[in-house]
């Protein structure tokens, strides 16, 4: 792990049964439960956010995500009615009812 200075501080609630089993697996790896828990979640994060971030296409493919990012869009009825209908939180532009 990089020997960056930890200024940042992360709090979080578990069971004893959870800190007993962080406890006993950082002691198997003769770390501390802070090292062994942060190397544990960052190397989950390396696993997870790949594919979230990156994708791969071949050259087919690259070419019809450009052909539909090109693409004029495509006319939404519902969509163009539920802008042009007035918001139930916007006044009547009669102004306030009143009760006299």
């Amino acid at each position: 792990m990089a020997s960056a200075t930890r200024s940042e501080k992360l709090d979080l609630r578990l069971t004893s049964e959870s800190k007993r089993m962080l406890h006993a697996a950082a002691r198997a790896s003769q770390r501390s439960v802070s090292d062994f828990v942060l190397e544990s979640a960052l190397a989950r994060a390396q696993e997870t956010l790949p594919d979230r971030q990156h994708f791969g296409l071949d050259a087919a493919q690259w070419e019809a995500f450009l052909t539909a990012l090109d693409a004029p869009a495509r006319p939404l009825p519902r969509l163009g009615r539920l802008l042009a209908t007035p918001s139930v939180f916007e006044q009547d532009k009669s102004g306030p009812a009143s009760d006299s």
